[in-house]
């Protein structure tokens, strides 16, 4: 998905195999969103519908750590050749068409629609009678004016216009990012160390600054972010435009690097942060540290567990793909084009979706089946359709 958005306002003809393996792992994070959040309402230690597995849980744990921050480093992936192609006048021009215009569609139009089922389920104090336009309304000018998954669009058209200022004042900063990175392709474990510590070094305070569930928004407005994760995105996605800036073919990214090859060393890593992760949840929720306010040394065990899992995810994914880009992707190849739309719509799905089946006592996992393939086929069914519009399929 994120390889198409940071293609923007390019029709693709032929697709370069590398970009195409890269988009495999873009599309499988998009897959993610989607299972993240059909499982959120299903989660044992939540409060949405009332049929619930503790294995969502740990979906949830392991979607929610990461994939964000993949999704920021794989669209920076090809930024500075796209800023060196079209000038920045042209960049931020396709980039306000591809996400601009999908932010402002996505709170105005689909947000409403994907929240209103909360709202028929949990009525405001006096708005029994409201049908769907007076809650339009109501959203606009009284609030609260969600700004659901669109939050990442405006995050992300934010860092382009830094990287085009950049770009545009010294050129020389990005080249000599992906010179740096290019030249230490061939010894990936020292760029995973030094990316782990910057990932540790942009969150871990911020969290323990702001706790990991704060958000910070635009008063009256649905620009939102996790405050924790400012910085700990912005150096994922000028993580990715340094990648990116020098080879994808033949640098740290390449299908016959070390990177790609050592795809089970980052695995590896991965799975040992993710068991952390695991530990500080596990002791946080066996009372051995307070469940409302736990104390400084687990917050920042949390905190670091999070950012280096993280680290390595960003590192396994994409290595997987390059590593394999002769296995049978079919699902994801036939999905990749339609990754951006089926973000941009997913949302109004699942949750009419979850709202439909809440009543019904299925197993959770029964309900997670059921809102989560709907979701897929019929925001990809809608996005497949639109894409029939020459202006819609140039946008998404």
């Amino acid at each position: 998905m994120m390889s198409q958005i940071s293609e923007v306002g390019d029709k693709p003809k032929a697709v370069p195999k590398r970009i195409a393996t890269l988009g495999r792992a873009g599309t499988v994070i998009t897959l993610l969103v989607l299972i993240y959040h059909a499982s959120l309402n299903y989660i044992y230690f939540g409060e949405g519908d009332r049929m619930r597995w503790i294995g969502f849980d740990l979906i949830a744990l392991f979607n929610d750590s990461f994939f964000m921050a993949s999704m920021f480093f794989i669209s920076g992936l090809f930024v500075r050749d796209s800023l060196a192609r079209k000038g920045w006048p042209f960049f931020l021009r396709d980039r306000a068409w591809r996400l601009g215009v999908p932010f402002l569609v996505s709170i105005f139009v689909l947000v409403p629609i994907a929240y209103y089922p909360s709202f028929l389920r949990y009525h405001y104090p006096g708005t029994t009678d409201f049908n769907f336009f007076h809650f339009w309304w109501r959203t606009l000018t009284v609030g609260p004016w969600p700004s659901g998954p669109a939050w990442f669009l405006w995050l992300l058209l934010a860092l382009d216009v830094i990287a085009a200022a950049v770009w545009f004042v010294a050129p020389w900063l990005i080249e000599a990012l992906g010179q740096l990175i290019y030249s230490a392709r061939n010894r990936p474990l020292l760029v995973f160390l030094v990316f782990m510590i910057c990932s540790v070094a942009s969150y871990v305070p911020m969290a323990l600054a702001f706790g990991d569930g704060s958000w910070v928004e635009l008063p009256h407005f649905p620009i939102s972010v996790q405050t924790s994760r400012i910085f700990f995105y912005a150096l994922y996605f000028f993580t990715g435009i340094g990648a990116g800036a020098a080879s994808l073919k033949v640098g740290l990214l390449s299908e016959s690097g070390l990177l790609a090859k050592r795809w089970w060393v980052w695995g590896g890593f991965a799975l040992l942060f993710y068991g952390a992760l695991l530990g500080f949840v596990y002791v946080r929720h066996t009372g051995i540290a307070n469940l409302d306010a736990p104390p400084l040394w687990w917050r920042a065990g949390y905190a670091l567990a999070v950012s280096t899992f993280a680290a390595a995810m960003v590192f396994t994914v994409p290595a997987i793909f390059l590593r394999f880009p002769n296995a049978n992707w079919r699902l994801l190849d036939a999905m990749q084009p339609s990754a951006y739309g089926i973000y941009l719509f997913h949302y109004i799905f699942i949750i009419w979706l979850q709202y439909t089946v809440y009543e019904y006592s299925f197993p959770a996992v029964i309900k997670f089946a059921i809102v989560f393939i709907g979701t897929l086929s019929l925001s990809w069914a809608l996005t497949v359709m639109l894409r029939k519009i020459p202006a819609v399929a140039r946008m998404i």
